[in-house]
This record gives C-alpha cells, structure tokens and sequence, in this order.
C-alpha cells in the first residue's frame, strides 16, 4: 500500500480526500456540540459554587439525558427524528435528499455538507502538497484540529481549551522527532518550537493588554494566545510574524467589506481566531511563499 501511494500521487489524495469526507461530518457533530457541552460544565460548576440547583440549558431538540461527541444519536434539529445511516452519508445524502429532512421536509442548513467537503478538501491540499509521509499525516492532523477552532469561534467567539491546548503539546511533542527524513515543514527542531509556543502566547498577550491600556477595551480573547501558541509549536517562531501579519491583513480586509456592503456594526467585535486559523493553515504550506511576497524580514 505504501508502494502505491507514492508512486500514485492521485490514489493518495483520493483516499484522503474521501477520509476527510468522513471525518469532516464528525467535525459538524463537534462544531455544535462542544460549545453546548461546555455551557453545561459551566453551569454545574457554578451552581456547585453556589451550592444550588444548575439552571436550565439552552433549549436543545435532544439536550436530555447524557450528551456528548458520541451520543445521543443525531437528529433534525426542526422534528427531532433520528438520522439513518444512510441518510449521514457526507455530502451524497444531503443531495440524495434535497437538502431537507426525510422525515418533516424541513430544509437542513447546507453548512453541513460545506464543511465536509471542504474539510475534504483542504486535507487533500495537504495531501497533494507534501506527499505520502508522515508529514501528510501531522498536516492533516492540524488542519482537522483548525477547521472545528475556526467554526465555534465564528460562532461562538471562543476557541475551547480542549481542542488547542492539546493541540499545541502535540505540536512541542512532534519536535522531539526532529529531524525526520523528507519534512521541511513539519517536525522542527524542540528548541524552535518551544520558542514558537511561548513567543506566540506572549506576543497577543502583550498586544492584548497594550490595547487594554490605551482603549479601555479588549481586543481579543485568551483563545487566541492560545491558537497563536500551538501554531508557534507547529511552525516554529521564524513564521510567527508571517502569521501575524497576514491573519491581520485578512481580517482588516473582511472586516471592512462587511462594514462597507453588509451594514456590521463596527463595535461587533469579529472573532479573529478563524483569520489566526487560516493564516496558520497556509503559512504550513507556503510559509517561504507567503513571507517573501510580503516581504517581510523574518
């Protein structure tokens, strides 16, 4: 097998690609419902604090009973019936059904099967981009880890300890394989991810707090030390700037052309862990690229 997928390129990203399918409509399950499973955790430990019942949860079609990752069951979120096998098939079901509920009609967001081929997609890029190796394996490693950060906090604006911190110690713990045949990328040296994780933490640490000072505001959230850590674990401290720079490029860019053509209030705050999230993503595969046609020093 390992025969063929490095002398057939295309049968590799074939088989990544539809094993991203797969894990890409795992990662919708977590999008939705690991903010909800923190609400609860929330709430029972204040209500332990203040030593009384744990106040109700938000509103959920099947928020009874035990709920985590696993279970219960999916549903539709309009009628509450249990989704078949075959109707959870990552991208053809959703075609196969019109886009609606079998059961009440009800049309189904298309995020889902977005984020599945999507997901599929940016893991085949990776795939294509570094080859059969393990490099592809940590790479699409992070880019699952990034597109569940990226969505909650679209949503949410928060990015859940539970997804970057381990993150960033797989990414310190990867150093320790430095070097390995054949990654360029992937697998620096310990001492370049450890500097990565600590001066990516501090850098939108002090960013944070100057802002703090001189607005009375905050400009960002600990989620994005955090997301800005395990990158500098992965990618090493030379590239921290590069990403930087460019999540900040993006994100002035978007935030503006909502302002302009879409109405936003300029005091809504935009999350930017998506924009770090990108940034990250791409400065894994063409740091070099990215940090020369900005010019930047380092």
């Amino acid at each position: 097998m390992a025969e063929l997928f490095t002398e057939a390129p295309a049968v590799f990203i074939a088989v990544v690609f539809a094993f991203a399918l797969m894990i890409g409509s795992f990662l919708n399950v977590v999008i939705y419902r690991l903010p909800l499973m923190m609400q609860r955790e929330w709430r029972e430990q204040c209500a332990e604090l203040a030593e009384t019942a744990a106040p109700e949860l938000p509103e959920v079609s099947f928020n009874e009973g035990r709920f985590n990752l696993v279970v219960p069951r999916s549903r539709c979120p309009s009628c509450g019936a249990a989704i078949k096998a075959w109707q959870n098939i990552p991208v053809l079901s959703y075609l196969m059904l019109g886009g609606r509920c079998a059961e009440c009609r009800k049309t189904i967001s298309l995020r889902y099967p977005v984020v599945e081929f999507a997901t599929a997609v940016l893991c085949a890029v990776v795939a294509w981009r570094f080859g059969f190796g393990w490099e592809s394996v940590m790479g699409i490693g992070l880019t699952l880890a990034l597109v569940p950060i990226t969505l909650i906090d679209y949503d949410e604006q928060l990015i859940p300890d539970s997804i970057v911190l381990p993150l960033m110690w797989v990414g310190l713990g990867m150093s320790l394989f430095h070097p390995l045949a054949g990654a360029d990328t992937l697998f620096i040296a310990p001492t370049d991810a450890i500097v990565g994780a600590m001066a990516g933490y501090l850098t939108l640490w002090v960013f944070y707090q100057a802002f703090k000072l001189a607005t009375g505001k905050e400009g960002m959230g600990y989620g994005d030390f955090k997301l800005l850590a395990a990158l500098g674990a992965w990618l090493g401290w030379q590239y921290l700037f590069t990403i930087i720079i460019t999540s900040a490029v993006v994100g002035a860019v978007i935030g503006i052309a909502l302002i302009v053509f879409r109405g936003r209030d300029s005091q809504v705050p935009i999350p930017f862990g998506p924009f770090l999230a990108g940034a990250g993503w791409i400065t894994m595969l063409y740091g070099d690229t990215v940090r020369d046609f900005l010019h930047l020093p380092f």
